[in-house]
């Protein structure tokens, strides 16, 4: 029997060990839906805190209830900070961030550590899989060679992937068997293997060509968000200019039934993926001597959105209550990239709160799902403190007509206030 033949009898008869690195918001959810599948599986972390947690039935995710984690463990689901024991799971699925450097180029430090630390382990009949947001090339290029200097042959030994990862954090509709997973192998029997795996737990599996066209289809996801929020940020600062309201404006155009998807502004990109992403396929389209002007323009866009949601605090103040920035007390309710999570990454409040603090104001936050940023504590929701309350995540949970009753001035970067705030003259609207 060969080696593929082999490990695709493991995996459809439930017998294979599925081992996941990287147990965040992409890794947890993949090593609880393969637990949910009938498979044992073996997750690795770095995070010692997450691996007790996980291993007493603890989740760390809002998502997932802590009933959820009880059941993956009690099904054979372990979590272990052992790198040493790469060698033990059938499948290897690699779920570690892929952040910019200092000069916004690729950081593939926690990819090639994974990977640096995994192939002395590497044994016949193993599928790796990289589910990390890349440029094309990167499994080809860094992968592969790797995995071949240990002697084993790609495609009739080791079987190697790439199927990247489609998460919405937060979204309770997003559901991970249910989200179609795009998948390529290195070879033909690469792919088999690919498909064979994802196949076992995600409803739909998507084949494509090659694994440098599956990481450029994550790149395209995740640029079209980008330039398209870059877009209608720009249009919101035009429409400004113009006194026109560009909430109302996205609502009439969004009746269009062909031709047009709504995208709302807001105070930035964040997260893990789309304000860094795009820049993956800019460094690496330079080796092909092409420059991506598009994305870099939208990633500009983006950028300069701190900048003028601090302009339009101050513009507030000024005409709202007399104040400068200097000196007056402003509460920035939610500091998560986005609603109903905790995760603050690339988190456009960040930006935010260092340019109102350098420009002199005394700044607080409130955000019932981030207790604690760098070492500063969520204050009390009390609106009326406040010379400014700035809407910068729209968290649900919170009663804005409420709020907008109770504070001072409401600077709202979200339209968390709807119709109720556009009509309240207190309440300036990105």
């Amino acid at each position: 029997m060969s080696a593929l033949e082999a490990l695709l009898e493991k995996i459809r008869g439930r017998k294979a060990l599925v081992g996941v690195i990287g147990l965040g918001y992409v890794g947890l959810p993949l090593a609880l839906r393969f637990s949910e599948a009938g498979f044992r599986v073996l997750g690795f972390d770095t995070d010692t805190d997450k691996v007790r947690r996980l291993n007493a039935g603890t989740s760390y995710l809002r998502r997932f209830p802590d009933s959820a984690v009880r059941k993956a463990r009690d099904s054979g689901f372990e979590a272990s900070g052992a790198r040493n024991r790469y060698a033990e799971p059938d499948a290897l699925i690699l779920c570690v961030p892929t952040p910019l450097n200092a000069h916004r180029e690729p950081d593939l430090s926690f990819v090639l550590g994974s990977v640096e630390a995994l192939v002395p382990q590497v044994r016949q009949g193993q599928i790796v899989s990289l589910e990390s947001t890349t440029y094309p090339g990167t499994t080809e290029e860094e992968l592969r060679p790797r995995i071949e200097a240990r002697g084993l042959r790609v495609g009739e030994d080791v079987f190697l992937c790439f199927s990247p990862e489609r998460e919405d954090p937060g979204n309770p509709m997003s559901v991970t068997r249910a989200i179609p997973k795009i998948c390529a192998g290195s070879t033909a029997a690469c792919l088999e293997a690919g498909l064979a795996l994802y196949g076992a737990a995600i409803d739909r599996v998507v084949p494509v060509s090659s694994t440098r066209a599956a990481e450029m289809t994550k790149l395209l996801e995740n640029i079209h968000r980008a330039v398209n929020i870059g877009l209608v940020n720009e249009m919101k600062i035009v429409a400004d200019r113009m006194g026109l309201d560009i909430h109302e404006i996205i609502r009439a155009a969004a009746t269009k039934p062909f031709g047009f998807v709504p995208y709302l502004p807001g105070p930035g990109l964040g997260g893990h993926c789309i304000p860094v992403d795009p820049f993956y396929l800019t460094w690496k389209a330079r080796e092909y001597g092409f420059y991506t002007e598009f994305i870099e323009l939208a990633g500009k866009v983006n950028e300069n959105m701190p900048y003028y949601c601090r302009s339009l605090i101050s513009q507030a103040l000024n005409h709202g209550k007399q104040r400068s920035l200097k000196g007056s007390k402003v509460l920035v309710l939610g500091v998560a990239y986005k609603s109903d999570i905790g995760d603050t990454r690339e988190s456009p409040a960040l930006k935010l709160m260092e340019l109102l603090r350098n420009a002199g104001s005394e700044v607080s936050y409130h955000d019932p799902h981030v207790p604690e940023l760098n070492g500063e504590r969520s204050v009390a929701l009390e609106p009326a403190e406040y010379d400014c309350v700035a809407i910068v995540t729209a968290h649900g949970g919170i009663d804005y007509d409420r709020l907008v009753e109770d504070a001072q001035l409401v600077v709202d970067f979200r339209n968390a206030t709807g119709r109720n705030g556009s009509n309240n003259g207190k309440v300036w609207k990105l």
